[in-house]
């Protein structure tokens, strides 16, 4: 599982690609992981929050609305264990992730200064 994981982190960020052993600690650390052939989300539940770590489509697949099903699966398994609220940071030059955020009801709520490789990070929350 891991070393498909690897391989469509590398399709959706080339610029820099998780190994498999990257994700294989992540889930020991605690993280959820849920992919499919084209899409994959790695979430964390701390008591009553979330946080999404990452999501990512294939390019052949976006605008499919994969990732917003993937969120409706994680926002459900958040509801079910407690959570309450779930947050995420976005790079402010990715508008089609922060657009896919606002569509699903995440809104703005700080700035981590020069958080992506001298690139601001928008903080974004929804409550559940």
């Amino acid at each position: 599982m891991y070393d498909e994981l690897e391989n469509l982190h590398k399709a959706c960020f080339p610029k820099k690609p998780w190994s498999a052993s990257d994700f294989a600690d992540l889930k020991k650390s605690g993280c959820d992981i849920i992919a499919s052939q084209n899409g994959f989300v790695v979430w964390r539940v701390v008591a009553d929050e979330a946080e999404i770590i990452t999501i990512g489509v294939h390019p052949d697949a976006r605008k499919s609305g994969i990732a917003s099903a993937m969120l409706a699966i994680i926002e459900n398994d958040i509801k079910k264990r407690g959570g309450k609220k779930i947050f995420l940071e976005v790079a402010e030059n990715n508008e089609p992730a922060r657009k896919l955020y606002e569509a699903n009801g995440y809104k703005k709520i700080g700035i981590r200064p020069k958080y992506y490789d001298g690139i601001d990070a928008i903080l974004m929350e929804k409550a559940l």
